[in-house]
C-alpha cells in the first residue's frame, strides 16, 4: 500500500473542495484551481478530506495513485497559502527589470531577452540581481522559473547566468599553465 496515496488529503476552513466525476475544483482565498484525476483512480470528499483510492490492482493503479492524490494536495496547498520561487542573477551587467507584464533581463548577450509573464504568475523584482516568482499554481511556477533560468544557466568555470536561489553550482578549476 502506497504510504502518500493512503493519506487523505485535509482542506483547511476557507478553502471549499467540488468534486464532480473525476474531477476535481478547489476555491480558496487566493484563487480557483481544478484537476482531472486519471480514471483508474477513485476519489471522493468524506469527513472534510478528499480521499482517493486505486479502483483496480492493477501495477500501473497503484503507480499513478500517489501522483493523483500529491497533485490534489498541490491544489489545496496553492489556494491557500501560493507557491513561490526564488531566482539569483550572477555576472557583471546581469540585470532583471520588470516593465508592465514583461520582464526585461540584460544577461551579456548582445541584445536584451524579453519575457512576457503568463497570467496566474506574478514576478518580483527585489533588486537588480534576485527575482521572486509567485503563483498558486505549482507547476506553473516551477515552469516559468525553468524557462527564465534558461536564458542563460549558469557556467560551471565563473558561475555566471540564472540560479535557483538555493541552487548550488559544481565549480571546474580550468586550464592550468
Amino acid at each position: 500500500m502506497s504510504r502518500i496515496g493512503k493519506n487523505p488529503v485535509t482542506v483547511p476552513d476557507g478553502v471549499t473542495p467540488e468534486i464532480s466525476g473525476q474531477m476535481v475544483k478547489v476555491k480558496g482565498p487566493k484563487g480557483e484551481l481544478s484537476f482531472k484525476v486519471h480514471d483508474d483512480v477513485s476519489v471522493k470528499l468524506e469527513d472534510g478530506q478528499i480521499v482517493l483510492a486505486p479502483k483496480s490492482k492493477s501495477p500501473f493503479a497503484r503507480q499513478v495513485w500517489p501522483t493523483c492524490r500529491t497533485r490534489v494536495q498541490n491544489l489545496v496547498t496553492g489556494v491557500t497559502e501560493g507557491y513561490k520561487k526564488d531566482l539569483e542573477i550572477r555576472g557583471v551587467g546581469y540585470r532583471a527589470n520588470m516593465q508592465g507584464r514583461t520582464l526585461v533581463l540584460s544577461l551579456g548577450y548582445s541584445h536584451e531577452v524579453n519575457y512576457e509573464v503568463p497570467e496566474g504568475i506574478d514576478v518580483a523584482v527585489e533588486k537588480q540581481t534576485a527575482l521572486t516568482i509567485t503563483g498558486i499554481d505549482k507547476q506553473k511556477v516551477g515552469q516559468v522559473a525553468a524557462e527564465i533560468r534558461s536564458f542563460r544557466t549558469p557556467e560551471p568555470y565563473k558561475g555566471k547566468g540564472v540560479r535557483y536561489a538555493d541552487e548550488y553550482i559544481m565549480m571546474k578549476e580550468g586550464k592550468k599553465k
